[in-house]
């Protein structure tokens, strides 16, 4: 199975911790990110891989080659040149989405407890263009879906902004995304947009937007690791649990 790593981040909300590192090699209980997310996905069957760098992106490919891809294949997609942001990322790519499998997208600094075997299910049961992960939490900018799980817009809250798809609508659910997501094999070819751009607004102005589904996760814990804070409240949680 295919997973793309976005990992080219700045990683600037994580101050010294990236002044001289990517963020993907910041350390957390003594692994960086990135190598501690391959083994998560390796363990889940996943082994053909592609990463994205830009900020201090050598040392990325020097980490991987110095853990010899961690037994799995990996390819680089390299943006040290221009950052393409998470919708461009994905246009850059779609050499590696050919096939007939979907491909896991999986933000570097996101440590997740759902399980990917049963969101792939639901995926391909309802022929989804892009199947998004999604959860119950408290956030400024949340995902608008339809009591089906289709995506219908996005809103935030501390400004009343709202973009939405097609039609407004009034009976609606709003659900924070998790920076994880599935994709078919066609998805980047219904993507209207060009350059570097947000793939949420990727999302929302696709050719198909019957076809991208929210898939809700009610595993416990949930991690974005953007800050030093979060950094440490996962170091600690981790040190008690054990993410499969």
């Amino acid at each position: 199975m295919k997973a793309f790593i976005l990992a080219a981040g700045m990683g600037s909300r994580l101050g010294d911790h990236t002044k001289n590192k990517p963020k993907a090699l910041v350390q957390l209980n003594g692994q960086a990110l990135i190598g501690r997310l391959i083994n998560h996905l390796k363990s889940q069957g996943f082994d053909q891989f592609l990463v994205n760098i830009h900020h201090h992106g050598k040392m990325v490919i020097d980490y991987l080659k110095n853990n010899n891809n961690f037994g799995v294949q990996i390819d680089i997609s390299d943006e040290r040149y221009k950052l393409l942001d998470t919708g461009g990322a994905i246009l850059k790519a779609h050499e590696f989405f050919k096939g007939n499998d979907p491909v896991l997208i999986h933000n570097v600094d996101i440590i997740s407890e759902v399980n990917l075997t049963e969101m792939l299910s639901f995926h391909l049961k309802n022929n989804a263009l892009a199947t998004l992960c999604v959860r119950k939490r408290k956030t400024d900018r949340s995902l608008i879906f339809n009591r089906n799980m289709i995506l219908k817009g996005w809103m935030n809250k501390k400004t009343n902004e709202y973009k939405w798809v097609n039609t407004i609508l009034s009976d609606y659910l709003t659900l924070a995304y998790s920076g994880i997501y599935f994709a078919a094999p066609d998805f980047p070819d219904q993507l209207t947009h060009t350059g570097n751009f947000s793939i949420i607004d990727g999302w929302l102005s696709i050719n198909e937007p019957d076809r991208i589904r929210g898939y809700l996760d009610t595993s416990e814990k949930w991690f974005d690791l953007g800050t030093p804070e979060k950094i440490s409240m996962a170091a600690t949680y981790l040190k008690s649990q054990t993410i499969g």
